[in-house]
């Protein structure tokens, strides 16, 4: 197989007929809203529903779970953000998308993002009539060419990025409208947003898409949920507030009368950070054990999804492209590989099995790990935690290069460190080529390979077909403006100045860093 696009530029008209030229099944009036809210780093544990041994507060969420489906295994492709968004947003591993990496500004990461050949779900309910709306975090790409209403939204809030990533700003469509900014109001902004525009499209078909900033680092509460006479549990305040915000948002589709009419979506876009919790899994962000990978899937729509459903069949974040366009009766787009099912039988039924005989996950451009039934096989070793190889020292006393500062990142001091790490950290030691049996042993705490060698040529088969997927792409253009640090040192973060989409503003204390040779390079 290849990779196959259609027209990059221009093509806004060119997926419309796409799609119109077959389109039939539900009509505008049978056609349910739809609201996909996706978290920002929010581990499986950190929502009680799937872990009994929970700290935080989600009873919004846990009757979500009990009015709807609940999956248990669910996985994001790769354990980290911007390609796990463009995964969910258009139903295409990352090898496929070509979103391999995060965009990131102040490391001089700007010149690429997800391809206008790509088909988002936005564009694709836009061919039926559909209202669409992003309000959060989009990282897919922070120059004009890239931004989110070039891929089907008609209306974009939020902040183009991490929110730890200089610099921090809030866009609505195309202009920056405040830097910096104020990231303890952010979770409320957001839902703010989402419930005007529920009301103002009560009586037609709308897709919000909700990419919450939180529980990202920095962490940021609003008012009426920080607590700060009990510093050391910020993240339980930003839990609540998620909960609330999704509370918030289920209150007035009731209001509306809209209620039975909405498909309601909640899950993450990989594993905890520090400070969170992977429910008794291994590993967290940035690793490929199931820490890192496997998120909360939750899905609520009365009188479809029968209440109290949890299906433990392996599914993943490839599947939402392709169940939605069933759902709004969008047939996909045939001139590519759509990797994602449907998975409405899983919704609906705890016995249904996986539509998949195989889920794949990714470390940087290569592919990592296979899941298949109860078996998952590490062909690449899952790496060290994020800082992982530091000392307890060293995790001690570590300062976060883009930690609030009080200057241009504004959020709550008292965020988590180094030494609370969210998930197991026990086990076999990492390498290549382990297997583990994820009914019996959940925490991939011991490999079987050994014991199951026929297992392990099955899963490598499958891997491997899949793997001859995977392009070589050639490396991105950097717009680092710094000269070359030393050897043996990181090079530090260009600290940004806001206030517009270019990127070149670097202050004055850091000008004696800058590399006159070098230049930003345009898209």
């Amino acid at each position: 197989m290849q990779i196959m696009k259609i027209l990059a530029a221009g093509s806004v008209a060119t997926i419309c007929c796409l799609f119109l030229a077959c389109a039939g099944g539900a009509t505008a009036a049978e056609r349910p809203n739809i609201i996909l809210i996706f978290a920002d780093d929010l581990g499986y544990g950190d929502v009680a529903c799937f872990d009994e041994n929970c700290t935080f507060e989600t009873p919004v969420l846990d009757q979500m779970a009990k009015d709807g489906a609940r999956l248990t295994n669910f996985y994001v492709p790769t354990p980290y953000c911007a390609p796990s968004r463009a995964t969910i947003l258009t139903g295409r591993y990352p090898f496929r998308h070509t979103m391999m990496s995060n965009p990131a500004p102040d490391a001089g990461h700007s010149n690429f993002g997800l391809p206008q050949s790509e088909i988002t779900i936005a564009e694709a309910l836009k061919t039926v009539g559909y209202a669409t709306a992003a309000y959060g975090k989009w990282h897919l790409g922070h120059k004009k060419k890239w931004l989110p209403r070039t891929q089907g939204f008609d209306e974009y809030y939020g902040i183009l990025y991490s929110n730890d990533m200089f610099p921090v700003q809030l866009i609505h469509n195309e202009k920056v409208v405040e830097y910096p900014v104020l990231q303890a109001t952010l979770t409320k902004r957001y839902t703010e947003r989402a419930l005007q525009f529920i009301e103002k499209h009560k009586n037609k078909p709308f897709f919000l898409y909700l990419p919450h900033a939180m529980p990202h680092k920095p962490l940021a509460a609003s008012d009426d949920f920080y607590t700060p006479e009990t510093p050391d549990n910020l993240y339980a305040d930003v839990i609540k507030e998620l909960d609330t915000s999704i509370g918030d948002i289920l209150e007035k589709l009731k209001q509306l009368k809209i209620d039975d009419n909405t498909i309601v979506i909640f899950t993450s876009d990989n594993g905890p950070w520090y400070g969170g919790s992977s429910g008794g899994l291994r590993g967290m962000k940035g690793t490929t054990w199931d820490g890192g990978l496997r998120v909360p899937m939750i899905v609520r729509w009365p009188g479809h999804i029968p209440g109290g459903i949890e299906n433990r069949a392996p599914t993943a974040t490839v599947d939402v492209f392709p169940t939605l366009c069933k759902i709004a009766g969008v047939p996909l787009p045939t001139d590519r590989v759509i990797d994602g099912r449907d998975i409405m039988p899983v919704l609906t039924s705890s016995k249904a099995t996986s539509p998949h005989d195989a889920i794949y996950g990714m470390r940087g451009t290569k592919l990592a790990m296979i899941r298949s039934g109860k078996w998952k096989l590490h062909v690449i070793g899952s790496g060290p935690a994020p800082n992982g190889r530091l000392t307890a020292e060293q995790k001690k006393n570590w300062l976060d290069p883009r930690r609030p500062d009080g200057v241009s990142i504004l959020a709550q001091f008292e965020q988590a460190g180094l030494l609370q790490h969210p998930g197991l950290t026990t086990g076999d030691g990492p390498r290549n080529m382990m297997l583990f049996d994820l009914d019996a042993d959940r925490g991939e705490q011991h490999d079987v390979a050994s014991q199951h060698p026929q297992v392990v040529a099955e899963l490598l088969a499958k891997f491997q077909e899949t793997a001859r997927d995977v392009p070589k792409l050639a490396p991105y253009i950097s717009d680092y403006l710094f000269r070359a640090p030393a050897k043996g040192q990181r090079p530090p973060l260009m600290r940004l100045i806001g206030g517009d989409l270019n990127y070149d503003r670097v202050p004055k204390t850091q000008q004696h860093l800058i590399d006159p040779t070098k230049k930003v390079h345009q898209p």
